[in-house]
């Protein structure tokens, strides 16, 4: 299991208690930690790059229902706003 898999387990497992504390944020998650939480994607991954390298830490949308969840991990690919 990859570091970044590990941390999505850790937040799929402690999600309700970070919607608790967090709201609707977007969580910045590295070594089963959250770094930090910020108002949307692009502010999470830009500022999230300035101390971590690309790949090795998710941004995961805090939400309050697991279905609706999208997977947002980090790889070599910069994304793309829309």
């Amino acid at each position: 299991m990859t570091k970044q898999s590990q941390d999505y387990e850790y937040f799929l497992q402690n999600m309700d208690k970070f919607y608790e504390h967090y709201g609707h944020k977007f969580l910045a998650i590295k070594d089963q930690q959250v770094l930090a939480a910020y108002e949307s994607f692009d502010l999470a991954i830009k500022t999230t790059l300035k101390t971590e390298e690309l790949g090795t830490f998710l941004i995961q949308e805090c939400l309050d229902d697991k279905n609706k969840l999208i997977h947002h991990f980090q790889g070599n690919v910069m994304p793309v706003s829309a």
